[in-house]
């Protein structure tokens, strides 16, 4: 317990070498060997038939869900290299700098989206929310030592909106 009287605790680093880490990897390969097979086949196939709009809107949008994929899959892939001691913490984030988790958002309002086949839809939907959820768990392992987050025992209410913050960003 700190001079302030605060006891915390990091789960993130917890959580990035146990069952739940385990389960996210696993989601997370999975939905890019599905995504690769659907745009191969399934999705190959439905784009050839779209109206122009949504063929132009397609065509982007699986080059952005390949590449946020592409993304995610190598923060996860660093992350597992140190849960099994391959790789060292700072050689990670060395190479995790090179690994973008954010900027990869989706116009549901564009032109053609309606019309973009529903499975393609879903796909991208999940790997969004994939995004996020790795992208918290990348916020909280590597948060720079100096930026820890320190409760305001005074005020429960402003403590949880500080938590939701850093959760959520200050957007």
């Amino acid at each position: 317990m700190s001079e302030l009287g605060l006891n915390t605790i990091s789960f993130a680093g917890h959580a990035a070498s146990s069952a739940q880490f385990r389960t996210l990897y696993s989601e997370g390969m999975s939905l890019v060997e599905e995504t690769a097979a659907y745009l191969d086949g399934q999705g190959r196939a439905a784009s050839k038939v779209l109206p122009r709009m949504a063929s132009v809107l397609y065509a982007a949008e699986s080059m952005r869900l390949t590449t946020r994929l592409m993304q995610m899959a190598s923060w996860l892939l660093l992350q597992r290299a140190v849960n099994n001691g391959e790789m060292s913490r700072d050689q990670v984030l060395a190479e995790k700098n090179k690994v973008r988790l954010d900027g990869f958002n989706v116009d549901r309002n564009a032109p053609g989206w309606s019309d973009l086949p529903e499975a393609f839809r879903d796909l991208v939907e999940r790997s969004l929310r994939l995004q996020n959820r790795v992208a918290l768990l990348d916020r909280e392992i590597y948060r720079p030592a100096e930026a820890p987050i320190v409760p305001d025992n005074q005020n429960s209410v402003k403590a949880q909106l500080t938590l939701l913050q850093t959760a959520f960003g200050n957007n």
